[in-house]
Formats: structure tokens, sequence, C-alpha cells
């Protein structure tokens, strides 16, 4: 009997929901039918055979050879399923607010949002600054090692400038010193929110001396906040939220002016230039601002998300309709749209990167919001296959990571989700998830969601300050600190 006939096993949906969530694979994998999507020509392309060997991409567009003794376990995929890189995610908060902790109102919970993340196509995250940053490396460390579930994480550390609850104002040697410090433990790059020029330059000369990367959540440059084009005159390597720049007043605050950006003004588009000219990402963060305010178009339920939180946590929550609006949310929700459309249109489409910024209320969790911020990428203008290239390749390439992520390319970890359904056409179809692998390892979404179901939040008030706290995250953080 031929090999292929003796091995092949049809990967449909119906036996992932009957399936164990991560099923054993032997090595090598080949993926036949189907269409993936090519980063670089930015089009769908009939699946010729995709071949994975140790967890990377061995081959693309070619049907194995048979070796001896070599088998392959087979995933076939019918005329409707389209295979896309891993989502990158470079502003994927853990945080959880309004459930209580000892010291701040937020926290970062990894463990079942890492689920929740892994479900949603999301195979690689970097939080952009955390409260807990030996809870993140210990976090790191778990998925990475096995013993939890979740997309790779790409450590934050702590926040540079004044959003650290601890912040001083360091010298130049206490920052390198610190930088020296998380960069030995494991930080993939850092995060500067509320850094002053001084601080941004030490922060970035230091981090690039690692070869780790710098973002920043910069302000106008009131207040000993940075501006944009200060922060890229000292080296930073991507901008949060706003583009910022030249539009700004240093007199102001950031946010009341932005709200009120002209696209086609001369500031605008001297701003937009100098990101292009100098290599500096923008990470829109578009869907941030709905979080405080009433919801917009893009903000539906595919899946039950509020049935992953205990009860104890949806009885607290009022109805989210019941939400007041924000002027001030609402102004930067469109500006941030019609900025990041006029970024694109003006050269820097191959700079636009995925963050979704989406710490939980209770109500959405940061995984499903990849898809919403897709999704509101499209809304704002840019056209399907910029969203996402800007949630794959851009993020990768942005991370300093793109010769390991953002592309079903021979060399590159396999990491890959499949959906039903053309995003092409229809860019909410990266919510039909069918399927995720993560370095080859492939896992049925919904039986990933299973396991988080009644699980995110504390049970009852007692524990408000302590249920995040999990007995193998403690014991691997206090591992780290010594």
């Amino acid at each position: 009997m031929d090999v292929f006939k003796r091995i092949l096993i049809s990967f449909t949906f119906v036996l992932f929901v009957l399936a164990s969530s991560a099923w054993a694979q032997s090595d090598p994998v080949y993926i036949k039918g189907g269409s993936y999507f090519d980063v670089h020509t930015e089009q769908m392309v009939e699946n010729e055979g995709i071949l994975i060997r140790g967890g990377r991409f061995y081959r693309v567009g070619h049907a194995p050879a048979r070796t001896k003794g070599g088998e392959y376990e087979i995933i076939e995929l019918s005329e409707d399923e389209y295979v896309l890189p891993g989502i990158v995610d470079i502003h994927a908060h853990y945080r959880i607010d309004a459930f209580g902790s000892e010291e701040l109102e937020e926290i970062d919970e990894f463990k079942y949002n890492a689920l929740v993340y892994l479900a949603n196509g999301v195979t690689s995250t970097f939080a952009n600054g955390v409260y807990y940053p030996y809870m993140e490396l210990a976090a790191k460390r778990l998925v990475n090692s096995g013993k939890w579930t979740g997309p790779r994480i790409w450590a934050s550390g702590p926040y540079f400038g004044t959003a650290r609850p601890d912040w001083q104002n360091f010298s130049k040697e206490e920052i390198y010193e610190q930088v020296d410090y998380w960069a030995a433990l494991g930080v993939d790059g850092f995060k500067t929110k509320g850094g002053n020029p001084e601080t941004i330059k030490n922060l970035v000369d230091r981090a690039h001396w690692h070869g780790l990367k710098v973002a920043g959540h910069l302000g106008s440059g009131y207040r000993n906040t940075t501006n944009s084009i200060t922060a890229i005159d000292n080296g930073i390597d991507r901008v949060e939220h706003i583009l910022g720049g030249f539009v700004l007043d240093s007199t102001k605050y950031a946010y009341p002016v932005w709200n009120k950006v002209d696209t086609t003004t001369t500031d605008f588009k001297k701003t937009v230039q100098y990101f292009i000219d100098h290599n500096v990402y923008f990470d829109g963060t578009i869907i941030a601002p709905v979080f405080f305010t009433t919801l917009k178009d893009g903000f539906d339920y595919w899946e039950d998300e509020q049935s992953l939180f205990t009860d104890y946590v949806r009885k607290q929550l009022p109805p989210r309709e019941e939400q007041e609006a924000s002027e001030l949310m609402d102004g930067l929700y469109e500006a941030m749209k019609r900025s990041t459309k006029a970024f694109y249109e003006a050269g820097g489409g191959d700079l636009i990167t995925l963050g979704t910024d989406a710490p939980s209320h209770g109500y959405y969790l940061a995984g499903f919001s990849a898809h919403r911020e897709m999704h509101t990428m499209v809304m704002a203008g840019l056209p399907e296959q910029a969203a996402l290239k800007a949630g794959t390749l851009n993020s990768a390439k942005a991370l300093g990571k793109s010769s390991l992520l953002g592309s079903v390319e021979t060399g590159k970890l396999a990491d890959l989700y499949v959906v039903k359904g053309n995003p092409l056409e229809d860019i909410t179809n990266t919510r039909n998830m069918q399927l995720v692998m993560k370095s080859g390892k492939v896992y049925n979404p919904q039986n990933l969601l299973e396991q988080v179901k009644g699980k995110i939040g504390p049970d009852n008030e007692s524990k408000t300050e302590s249920w995040f706290k999990y007995p193998e995250l403690v014991e691997e953080a206090d591992r780290i600190k010594k």
C-alpha cells in the first residue's frame, strides 16, 4: 500500500473538537490543500505543500519526497481553508483591570490569558511593559518548558518612566545597570512610558548595546514628556498609539491636540516622513480607546468570551452598554483611524504593526482583540492584506525576530493558524479558527478555550488580591529573583 495512503490523516474541524487540545505530532508534518498567505506578494497562494520538520518550515510549495523510513502526518485542507502566519502581537498585555490586587488596580494574568491568545492564532506576544516583570519572565519559562501552554512570550520587563510605580529620576549609570540586569535575566526588549528625553536616550543606548529594541508611549514634550521626533533622534525603534511629532504643541497634552489632527497638513506629512526616513515602526493600537468609551463596530462576540471569567467576576460587572461615552477617547479612536490610513497611504505600510493594548475589564480579552484590531485597520481604510502583514511580518521585524517569525517561509518557526474563508475578501474571516500550530505542534482552538472557561478572575472577594499568583508561577519567579 502506498505510504501516503497508509498514514493519511484528514484534520477536519469536527475531529479537532473531539480531540485533545494538542496533538502529538510525528516529525515531519505535511500540510496539503487550501491556500496560504504570502506576506511578500501579499496574495493568497494555492498550497502545493508545506512540509514541517523539527518545528520549522522545511519546504514550502512542494510535496514531500519519499525517504527511507520517512512517514508524514498529513493535514489535508479544503479549498475554502487558508493558512495564515501566526499573529505577532507586539503590544499584548496579559493585564486584567478591576479584579483587585495588593498594590495596583491592574494585574498581569499569564496562565489563562496565554491559552486565549494561542486559541486565536496569536503565537508570539510582547507585552510592552508589565507591573510584575518577574512573573512575566516566569511565565516565559513555564511556556518555553512546556509546563504551560501559550504563545511564545517575548518578555518586556518593567516600564522605564513614570508608568513604573517605583520610578525615580534615575541617572545614566542606574539606567544602564537596570538594563543590564533585566537583559541578563532574559528580557527581550523594553518599553518607555512617561520617560523624559534623557531617560529614553540612556535606555535606548544601553538596550541597543544588548541588541534589544525599545518601544515608546510618548507625549508632546509637555511637562517633561518626550515628543516622537526627539525619541526618534535618540534612536527609539517604534512608537505606540500616535505618531505625534511636528503636529503636537509642547505646551499642551498630546491627546487633545492629536484628536484634531489634520492629515493633509505639512506638519503631519513631515512627521510621517520622519518615521519613514528613520525606519521607525508605528503601532497604532486603534482599538485601545474603545475600552474606555462606548462600543464601536467590530466589538461583537463570535465566541462567548464572558464565559471564560469566573461567576464571581461576571456578577460584579454592569452591562457593557451602560458604560458612558468619553469625548477624549472617541476623538482619539477616530484620530487613530485616519492617521493610520494616512500613514499607510504615504508609504508607511511596511512600518505598521499590530498591537492590541487591551487590558480586560471583564468583557473582552486581548487574544480575540487581535482580530478586532485587524478588522479596525480595514475599517480605517487599509487593504486586508496590509492588516494581515501588519500582524505578522511587520511586527516580527519590529521585534527584531523576522528571521524566525512572521511568514510561512522555509527556515522559520512553524507558527500558523488555519481559517475558513478568505480574509482578503472579508478580514473577519480571520475569526473562523480551525486549528493553530506553534513550532509544528497542532492545537484545537475550541479545546484551548474550554480549558479557560470560568477560570479568569477570583472566585470570591477573599481571593481578589491573590487569584493570579499561581503557585508554579510564584515559585519560578522566586527562583529568577535569586
